[in-house]
């Protein structure tokens, strides 16, 4: 690799990026900094250099990367984070600099299951039937289109407010993942949830909440990944840390 070999700047606030975090600062090789796009307000906390807030785009990042003598970028971004995957890649390519995409796998349909698959929030939205109740796991960031549907009752749960206001056919359920199966089967049924809508976000911590769609046979509004720039993708800590290895000799 390029430059010093020690200094990895991994991007996003994951479960996954914290943990990387921690690995490879504990290393004692390393000199790890996090970035984290400062959305949530009292994030976890993080081994090693932490940044908040954005570059300024690709070429923002780039700046950093030769200001900061980064030797491997890590985007660990959230896997719906299409815009920081695009310029970490981009970024990677106009320095020289290795980029790696530690990206958890999709969900899959499981016996059982009855997934409707979205192209978009958008289309989500508009799938929910008149007349339902939706529990709505998309992010504040996102949650607009279902507020715009008075014809229908949202549960919007998010970890922070909405910056704009909720309108009276529609419930915010502020609440930190991961949630268990228990927790989940009881919101579904106490707030009599007709139909899921989520992210295909992937991971453990909150796919509970389709195991109970599942057990009391719920359908789900299933939004599909946004497409990605092109990067080496590993799946997990250890495929990442084996690969880091390798380039490392």
């Amino acid at each position: 690799m390029p430059g010093d070999v020690s200094r990895i700047l991994i991007l996003g606030g994951t479960r996954e990026a914290r943990e990387l975090a921690g690995r490879l600062d504990g290393d004692g090789r390393f000199q790890v900094i996090t970035s984290l796009a400062g959305r949530t307000t009292g994030p976890n906390p993080i081994a090693g250099e932490v940044r908040v807030g954005g570059f300024g785009g690709v070429e923002g990042l780039r700046d950093f990367i030769a200001a900061e003598r980064i030797a491997l970028i890590v985007d660990a971004t959230h896997p719906f984070a299409a815009q920081i995957s695009a310029n970490a890649a981009h970024a990677g390519v106009r320095t020289g600099i290795p980029c790696l995409r530690l990206e958890r796998p999709p969900w899959d349909e499981q016996k059982g299951d009855n997934w409707t698959h979205m192209a978009d929030i958008e289309a989500a939205a508009r799938a929910i039937p008149e007349g339902a109740r939706a529990l709505v796991t998309v992010g504040r960031q996102e949650v607009a289109p279902f507020f715009a549907r008075r014809d229908i009752h949202v549960l919007a749960r998010m970890i922070e407010p909405p910056s704009h206001g909720v309108p009276g056919n529609a419930e915010v359920l502020l609440a930190r993942p991961p949630f268990s199966f228990e927790q989940e089967r009881a919101v579904l049924e106490e707030k009599r949830i007709d139909v899921l809508v989520t992210k295909n976000s992937g991971g453990g911590a909150t796919y509970a909440k389709i195991e109970a769609a599942r057990a009391l046979g719920l359908p789900v509004l299933m939004i599909a990944r946004p497409g990605k720039a092109e990067a080496v993708t590993l799946a997990s800590i250890e495929e990442l840390l084996e690969h880091l290895e390798a380039q490392l000799g």
